[in-house]
């Protein structure tokens, strides 16, 4: 069943949210650009006229013995007209502020008092200003000197009408904006539309992975074929799934590996139990069975302990307590540990040890490191093999490097990137009959990464395996801490 998603907090709302959201801001502020350019276009076409009306004034107006004097044609219509525009809003005065020439509309915005008329004669240049009449009309007006045929200052004023400039600006935003209201619904319901079939994949994706189960993991969702971000989910999503795949596998061989494990230990007991309970009759009988039964035991433990120690270090509770020591002492230790498992074997076992090889390390985890991997190589490695440890210094300045190499059966290059998970263990006619849970090598790589340092690993099938381990032999800060539990031996060799 499809879950049910709120209206309110689904991708295609919020999709369709953002988008009307930007949409509806860019309309504003593109209305805005073209409203600002309008006015400022229109104010300067008005400021044009008046700037011609200021200089058709000097031409046709003179002031002689104290008398304005229009030099104007009035029988001329050309003349007639500009004598028009002139006396449209116009504003003559002396300096004391008696008006000379004057007409109504000027009059209707108000007369300029005797202090500005002085502050505007005192200006070197004439000074342009909008002023409103009662009705709030605005009007341009340019105000300056004149000059009389005795050279007197003289204030002198013209407008021009900014009504028009102010009625088309305004139609044009209440016009706009108007008509937002009818293109962000649509726009709303366009945008709803598009991301409901943007989203479809996601939804068809989704559905997909509903069918996706614990039992089902095989299922890959198929790709579009588009190359785009979905796919890409898509992609990481199959992946992720074969992941899992492969997680679940490995659990699926580790309860088997486990059971077979425990139950062999757990028969044996069971086993020397019942003779003894049945055939037993002196007291030496008794105790031979309860001996082996406390072996089996022991043995039993010890798997339980192993599991135990794993899930601690990988949790982060197992802790190192560092120490300066020679790893070469440490590798050959435990290389005379595995002389005579691998004499039993007919295998020959070697060291190389460059001498003098300080590291600072925790001397448990690394005798660990080498037991884990020396008892594989001597496991895996067939009669009249050989398996080599050499220790040397890196060419990285003040790091130790570890190889261990062996003539045993091999990794397959697919099982390579596997080897250090949890439980896994490679599955062929060589390896199924050598008894183990898979956990040693998690315990030599969490071990390296512990110490900051590096693993690799080189196989080829019927020729052998190399681990190469590079180890700084000074300890990377943040790690050197003291280790609470220290790992019982029987995890070293598992």
């Amino acid at each position: 069943m499809r879950p049910r998603v709120d209206l309110f907090r689904g991708l295609r709302f919020r999709l369709t949210f953002s988008y009307l959201l930007l949409f509806s801001a860019l309309l504003v502020v593109i209305g805005l650009y073209f409203r600002h350019n309008l006015q400022f276009q229109t104010e300067g076409d008005v400021r044009a006229l008046l700037e011609e009306v200021w200089g058709d004034a000097k031409g046709y107006l003179r002031i002689e013995n104290y008398r304005p004097q229009w030099t104007a044609d009035q029988l001329d219509p050309g003349d007639a007209h500009i004598m028009e525009r002139l006396r449209y809003i116009i504003l003559l005065t002396d300096s004391n502020g008696n008006i000379l020439v004057d007409s109504p509309v000027y009059e209707s915005i108000g007369i300029d008092s005797l202090s500005e008329i002085r502050r505007i004669i005192a200006l070197p240049e004439p000074e342009v200003h909008v002023r409103s009449d009662a009705a709030g009309t605005p009007y341009l007006i340019k105000a300056g000197v004149m000059l009389d045929d005795r050279g007197e200052r003289y204030f002198f004023a013209v407008g021009r009408s900014l009504a028009d400039s102010v009625h088309t600006v305004k139609t044009f935003t209440t016009d706009y904006f108007l008509s937002l209201l009818a293109i962000i619904p649509l726009t709303g319901l366009l945008g709803w539309a598009l991301a409901g079939r943007a989203i479809q994949p996601v939804n068809e994706v989704a559905q997909a992975a509903q069918k996706i189960t614990g039992s089902n993991l095989s299922l890959q969702i198929p790709l579009r074929g588009s190359g785009d971000e979905l796919d890409n989910l898509i992609g990481s999503f199959n992946r992720m799934t074969t992941r899992l795949e492969d997680s679940f596998e490995q659990i699926r061989r580790f309860s088997t590996d486990v059971s077979h494990e425990l139950r062999t230990p757990l028969t044996a007991i069971r086993g020397q139990l019942e003779v003894a309970l049945f055939t037993a009759q002196t007291v030496e009988q008794y105790r031979d069975a309860m001996v082996n039964a406390l072996e089996d035991v022991e043995q039993l433990s010890s798997i339980v302990r192993a599991l135990l120690l794993l899930s601690q270090a990988e949790s982060g509770q197992v802790v190192l307590q560092k120490t300066t020591f020679d790893l070469g002492e440490v590798a050959e230790d435990v290389v005379d540990q595995f002389q005579i498992p691998a004499e039993e074997k007919h295998v020959r076992l070697t060291a190389r040890i460059e001498p003098d090889m300080k590291i600072l390390a925790d001397r448990v985890q690394i005798e660990r490191l080498f037991s884990n991997l020396l008892s594989n190589a001597v496991k895996y490695t067939p009669a009249n093999g050989t398996v080599q440890v050499r220790i040397r210094r890196d060419e990285k300045k003040n790091w130790a490097r570890i190889e261990i190499e062996d003539t045993g059966v091999g990794i397959a290059a697919e099982n390579l990137p596997h080897i250090f998970d949890r439980f896994y263990r490679v599955r062929n006619a060589e390896t199924n009959l050598i008894q183990g849970l898979g956990l040693g090598l998690s315990f030599v790589a969490w071990i390296v990464k512990a110490h900051g340092g590096q693993i690799d690993v080189t196989s080829t099938v019927g020729a052998g395996t190399r681990f190469t381990i590079r180890i700084p032999a000074e300890a990377p800060a943040g790690t050197a801490v003291s280790e609470d539990h220290p790992a019982p031996a029987e995890a070293q060799r598992l």
